[in-house]
């Protein structure tokens, strides 16, 4: 409780739960959500983080609701202690052509990657304002810069998310809060990942995906810096992804 808590909104098994295990081993009680009924699925990775020497947390929340949402940060408030670093971290990536993406699709995508995004910044914003310090930062991906065929939906969405970090960021910078925007540029070394494409492991042992842990230091670098020298966006990729 003495060195507050990371918030990592959207810890699964690949990049988020590497954040909140980066996190821990700084010295912050990683807090972990993801929504209620896949609260059990968080069990593992707080094992983890205390058997590492960690600590951590985890808490059922559907993102998407302000309620939830505002109770959240005061639950983590008053149960743990200042949230000093806060991760946004749903991804919501679907796949459509145009003619396929319907209403519903747009909007539940939009209400995933870009309002809940909203939601826990302007939380976020909320406790750390008075304080005079702290880190947001949001995940993006290649999406957020360009939109490719058949991702209308996920494009609209993390362009949103992007131009939220940049209009918190000339905001709350002046405010003593640092907001950063990681742009997630090529496939991440994940169960997904290996499951779905064949080639998987040959591109993961010549270092071909993101590797969490990796994706992860560059979070806690991102928390660590000095304010006279601020990152806003950074760009991760393997040295092979075109762009």
């Amino acid at each position: 409780m003495a060195n507050g808590a990371a918030l990592i909104i959207g810890a699964g098994d690949a990049t988020g739960g590497a954040i909140a295990r980066a996190f821990a081993r700084d010295g912050l009680t990683a807090c972990v959500t993801r929504r209620p009924r896949n609260l059990s699925d968080l069990d593992a990775l707080v094992g983890s983080i205390e058997a590492d020497g960690g600590t951590a947390r985890a808490f059922g929340v559907d993102a998407r609701s302000e309620e939830e949402t505002i109770a959240l940060f005061d639950q983590v408030e008053a149960e743990v202690g200042p949230i000093e670093a806060c991760v946004f971290n749903i991804g919501a990536n679907v796949r459509f052509p145009i003619t396929d993406t319907t209403s519903r699709v747009y909007q539940k995508v939009w209400e995933m990657a870009a309002f809940a995004g909203f939601l826990a910044g302007r939380e976020a914003a909320r406790v750390m304002s008075p304080r005079g310090r702290g880190t947001i930062i949001f995940t993006g991906a290649t999406a957020a810069i360009r939109g490719g065929a058949g991702f209308s939906a996920f494009a609209g969405a993390k362009h949103s998310l992007r131009a939220l970090a940049q209009s918190m960021a000339r905001e709350l910078g002046p405010k003593g809060i640092h907001v950063a925007h990681v742009v997630i540029d090529g496939a991440i070394d994940s169960a997904f990942i290996r499951e779905t494409f064949p080639d998987a492991a040959e591109r993961r042992d010549r270092d071909g995906l993101l590797i969490p842990d990796e994706i992860a230091k560059n979070y806690v670098w991102l928390h660590q810096q000095h304010r006279s020298a601020w990152t806003h966006e950074l760009d991760l990729r393997p040295w092979c992804e075109t762009w």
